[in-house]
Order: C-alpha cells, then sequence, then structure tokens
C-alpha cells in the first residue's frame, strides 16, 4: 500500500493524533537527545563515518551530518531531516541488511498465514494488506521493515528479476505508478503476497498481471547477499 494513501486514512481518522505527526518530521539538531539520534549514530558508524553513540546531537555530529549531506546530493544543513535519516538508513541497510535471518524459515513463515483475507490497511492475521503481511511476516523473525510498499522498497540492495533468491522482496506497481504492492520471493518464479482477489496466496512472476506489473526486486537479508 503506497505511503500517501495510508497518511490519508491515518488524517481522517485519526486527527487527534497530528501533533505526533507533525513531530515526528521535525529535524534532528544540535541539543537534541534520544533514541533517534542514538539511531543515526549506529547507522553512520555502520557506514564509515565514526561518530560516539551517545544519543546526544553533538556539534562534531553536524559536522559529520553536514558532510554525508554532500556526498549524497542532500540539501547540506547539518540537521537531520525525513531525508537525510531516511537516506542514513538506507545506506546502512545497504551495508548490513537483515542479520541472523534464514530465508527459508522466512517463507516457511509467509506460507504460514495462506488464506487470510486481504483487508486495506491490515497488519495482523485478521487480515493483511500486501505491505503489513510483509511487515508481520518478517516481525515474526525480529526484523523490522518500513510499513508501506514504497518505503520498502527504498530499503536493501536492487536485484535483477533473473537474479532473485529466496527471501527477496519482489514490487509491482499496481493501482499507482511506482511500488505500489509487495510480495516475498519464494523461489522457482513464485511470491507469497496478500491479495486483494485471494488473500495471502502463491503467485507466480509469470502470471499475466503480475508479469507485466513487475517494478523490481530488493534484497534485504544478510543471509542471502552472504551467498552470492
Amino acid at each position: 500500500m503506497k505511503l500517501r494513501v495510508k497518511l490519508i486514512v491515518f488524517f481522517l481518522l485519526f486527527m487527534g493524533f497530528m501533533p505526533q505527526i507533525v513531530w515526528a518530521a521535525t529535524p534532528l539538531k544540535i541539543g537534541d537527545k534520544g533514541w533517534k539520534v542514538k539511531t543515526v549514530q549506529m547507522k553512520l558508524n555502520i557506514i564509515g563515518m565514526h561518530t560516539p553513540e551517545t544519543g546526544k546531537f553533538s556539534q562534531e555530529l553536524a559536522m559529520l551530518i553536514k558532510k554525508f549531506q554532500r556526498n549524497n546530493r542532500l540539501r547540506v544543513s547539518g540537521q537531520v531531516d525525513d531525508n537525510t535519516y531516511h537516506a542514513i538508513l538506507n545506506a546502512a541497510f545497504a551495508k548490513e541488511g537483515i542479520p541472523g535471518v534464514s530465508p527459508s524459515a522466512l517463507v516457511n513463515t509467509a506460507a504460514r498465514y495462506k488464506g487470510v483475507p486481504y483487508v486495506f490497511g491490515g497488519t495482523t492475521p485478521k487480515g493483511f494488506d500486501c505491505s503489513g503481511y510483509v511487515q508481520y511476516v518478517f516481525k515474526q523473525h525480529r526484523a523490522i521493515l518500513p510499513r508501506t510498499a514504497d518505503v520498502q522498497f527504498k530499503n536493501g540492495l536492487f536485484v535483477t528479476q533473473s537474479a532473485l533468491q529466496v527471501g527477496d522482496l519482489v514490487f509491482f506497481s499496481t493501482y499507482e505508478p511506482g511500488a505500489s504492492h509487495v510480495g516475498i520471493y519464494a523461489g522457482n518464479g513464485k511470491f507469497w503476497s496478500a491479495t486483494s482477489s485471494h488473500g495471502v496466496a502463491l503467485c507466480s512472476l509469470k502470471d499475466s498481471y503480475w508479469s507485466k506489473r513487475y517494478y523490481g526486486g530488493r534484497r534485504v537479508l544478510t543471509q542471502v547477499k552472504n551467498q552470492r
């Protein structure tokens, strides 16, 4: 499900939460403290930009952020806005992937929910949408993915369709341009997905519906990367 659609749903149903939504978009800056700052520091260390993991936004951290922004053609401010934050997370994600998750075990978990009905916005076995299903399956292995398909597509490493391996994510352009549908590759041209027509089902990349709408693959598991 696309992030824009989800935000509209949240706006309509939970307007009382708007202060939290606005707060989440506030840039991190010098003097800020907390887990988000520490997350930034941890991820910078992963990509080789070494900084103490104090959870405090220092002048030295601001200088590192400026360097990262210049290197990645982002607006240079020394603050961590949403674009910079996600760029840092994605850069680290591309290096470390999700460790300790067996691709075969992941696919076995995906298969366990066969037949669960499709529910718009669903994130539990009572009903899934496509990205909620993928996120839930990964969560069962203590692996965290973003909530929506378009943001999930920004994680990991791009892989061609011919190079797909078990545990990779496969994306499709369905009701909107771009990555608006996602599934988990199970091997042999098959993938698990929460579909609006059949709920959670094993689908084929060769099916005319999916083949025409294939958008790309992403590799997010460290174990899959190490098989190459």
